[in-house]
């Protein structure tokens, strides 16, 4: 019951970071993780997100490999 809590809580900030990096990516803001004072958790803040970025990386390679998606002309690249 509590590892199966702990998957779910993990899954889910894992989703969240990939949000981030989407916002990122296509608005170009992020969060300021030099604004946190302690080197510790701007460390952990700084790997946490880039965990986002690396799923997001992996799910748009799968998207671009894939024949289920197409460009739709409208992205900025």
């Amino acid at each position: 019951m509590v590892l199966g809590r702990l998957v779910h809580y993990a899954v889910d900030a894992v989703l969240l970071s990939t949000l981030a990096a989407g916002v990122r990516r296509s608005s170009g803001f992020a969060p300021n993780a030099e604004s946190i004072s302690d080197p510790t958790l701007r460390s952990v803040a700084e790997r946490y997100f880039g965990v986002g970025e690396t799923i997001f990386d992996m799910i748009q390679a799968t998207a671009v490999n894939s024949p289920y998606f197409k460009r739709d002309g409208k992205g900025s690249r």
